[in-house]
């Protein structure tokens, strides 16, 4: 006698059912086993953060590309300027005074009868060095001041933003012109703190609102009801999560302080003569700008492509650090 099938046995036996089960649970279990699943999305993926996918963003982004690598070539000229030329920027000759385009000058000679090629290249180390170390400075001073007004608030809260209000009534040229008009030294630091000075209000309401966001989050509450101390709460929950528009603007920013510089130059209260720089390039080529008009021509349009490029970056990084844009 044939042994009896329950009825649900036979059931699943007539329909062929379990096989079909059976193919099933060793699917699962081969999902399970792989990781991240056949398209990454399993449960042993790796966790998609913020930074991941704005780096995918940007590698995707012709706007990112084109910038990064015009900034790159301006800091590889800045650090080794030998590599293009092999002049002197302050070996002038009168008698090549306002001169055109020769071999081994391709851009001509200024009023003074100096290389302009040589001096637009090494005039990409005082504006790269100004904008890196002023926009280092501002993010760092305003971040730290405008986070912890934001994170512990009252009267130290209420302080600062006062200061700013202060700061921000200054206009940037005239406090350029009365602060470093008295300063002697000749190098790049006195424009770099100056720009520092002036510079960290901005930064300093960007990164306080956003501390203020970002600490009503529930990590942030969980991370305080379990007893850790505040500067664990700020360093290691909060500083990451706030940090991304501070980058942002300062990224920004750093266009501006090279912009800057070259202005404060030009008008003679920035770097001076020896120094090499664009605004000064410009500003001694200004006089001479009908009988020798590549020597102005040169250096301001370094200018303005490595102020774009900057500008630029900055753009396409706020792009890709905006959770609202995707």
């Amino acid at each position: 006698m044939p042994e009896q099938l329950h009825e649900p046995e036979r059931a699943i036996a007539g329909t062929g059912a379990g096989s079909g089960m059976d193919l099933a649970a060793s699917e699962a279990e081969t999902l399970e086993k792989t990781p991240g699943g056949p398209l990454g999305t399993g449960p042993r993926a790796k966790p998609r953060s913020l930074w991941s996918d704005a780096w995918r963003d940007l590698r995707r982004n012709p706007v990112f590309i084109v910038s990064a690598l015009v900034i790159l070539f301006l800091v590889v000229i800045s650090l080794w300027p030998s590599l293009i030329t092999t002049g002197s920027p302050l070996q002038c000759n009168l008698a090549k005074s306002q001169e055109g385009s020769q071999p081994g000058a391709p851009f001509g000679y200024d009023g003074q009868g100096c290389n302009v090629y040589t001096r637009t290249v090494y005039g990409a180390r005082t504006s790269v060095t100004v904008g890196v170390c002023a926009s280092l400075g501002v993010a760092l001073l305003g971040s730290a001041l405008g986070g912890l007004a934001g994170f512990f608030g009252g009267a130290w809260d209420s302080l600062l933003s006062r200061v700013t209000d202060i700061f921000f009534a200054i206009p940037v040229v005239l406090g350029g012109l009365v602060l470093l008009s008295v300063v002697t030294s000749n190098t790049v630091w006195p424009v770099i703190g100056f720009m520092v000075l002036l510079g960290w209000p901005q930064v300093s309401r960007i990164a306080r609102g956003s501390v203020i966001t970002v600490k009503q989050n529930d990590y942030v509450q969980a991370a305080r009801a379990l007893g850790a101390s505040n500067a664990r709460i700020l360093l290691r929950h909060i500083a990451p999560n706030a940090v991304a528009p501070v980058i942002v603007v300062a990224t920004i920013a750093l266009g501006t302080y090279i912009s800057l510089e070259a202005t404060l130059s030009y008008l003679g209260v920035g770097l001076k003569p020896p120094s090499v720089s664009w605004g000064i390039d410009i500003s001694a080529a200004s006089p001479f700008i009908r009988n020798a008009p590549h020597a102005l021509l040169w250096p301001s349009g370094a200018l303005a492509i490595t102020v774009l490029a900057f500008i630029m970056l900055g753009d396409a990084v706020r792009d890709a650090l905006d959770p609202k844009l995707r």
